[in-house]
């Protein structure tokens, strides 16, 4: 079966369209895995990316079979929205580190938790987009290979997901290290993901295409969500110093 599903040209054309799907949607979750293991020491750094990286993958591998069906389910998105505003502003809020090992070790999984969190939650219109390519490309191919050929290609696909997301958040990690401000600007880039996926939930989408469209179409739910995140996860992290201080 796997030969035959390799010599069709449907695998190589969906398989490619896949791996460029996942390079343009693996950027959203290396910011949120660096903003996460940014604020660990140095040491825990690589272990935070490592393991959410891979941790986040193999869930979004599973989500994805069930993508389809669950998107269907009403108040799913608005839900999935507010859990990104609260990933969002405990990032911006941030952690003191302590010193003792145990503590760090805390950090740590804390970190592993909001990358895991952040990525599912983002994962519902990656996913989304990932299983309809692959719905799509093997809608022509023989019937008895078809779900076969649509599993595979969803694995080998979201594969690649994972070093572009591991090298990805290296990269950023070390930007925000030299540019702070990219710390906010990545909080926002949250904030204006869950505003998206609230204003386009089954539930929402019709209220929303009828009676204020301007929400969508001008991205007015985005940048409030976006605002509400920098503004909160701010006065927290403020906040949190003055405390520390004190």
């Amino acid at each position: 079966m796997l030969m035959q599903m390799f010599a069709t040209h449907q695998f190589w054309i969906g398989l490619g369209t896949i791996f460029i799907t996942n390079l343009l949607l693996s950027g959203d979750n290396a910011v949120v895995i660096a903003l996460a293991a940014n604020s660990l020491p140095p040491n825990q750094q690589k272990k935070a990316i490592v393991f959410g990286s891979l941790a986040a993958a193999v869930l979004l591998v599973v989500f994805t079979i069930f993508a389809v069906t669950l998107l269907q389910l009403p108040f799913l998105k608005v839900l999935g929205g507010c859990a990104l505003l609260w990933v969002g502003i405990q990032l911006l809020a941030g952690e003191e580190d302590d010193e003792s090992d145990i503590q760090g070790q805390t950090h740590l999984m804390h970190a592993i938790r909001t990358i895991l969190i952040a990525n599912l939650v983002m994962s519902v219109d990656n996913t989304l987009a990932v299983a309809s390519v692959a719905e799509q490309v093997t809608a022509s191919i023989d019937e008895s290979i078809r779900q076969a050929t649509k599993y595979v290609l969803l694995a080998m696909g979201l594969g690649v997901s994972i070093p572009v997301v591991v090298f990805g958040s290296a990269l950023v990690m070390k930007v925000m290290t030299r540019f702070p401000i990219i710390v906010t600007l990545g909080g926002a880039l949250l904030g204006f993901i869950a505003g998206e996926m609230m204003v386009s939930d089954p539930a929402t989408s019709g209220w929303v295409e009828h009676t204020a469209p301007w929400l969508d179409e001008m991205y007015v739910a985005s940048i409030v969500c976006a605002i509400i995140v920098v503004v909160v996860g701010t006065w927290m992290a403020r906040r949190h110093q003055a405390a520390h201080a004190n």
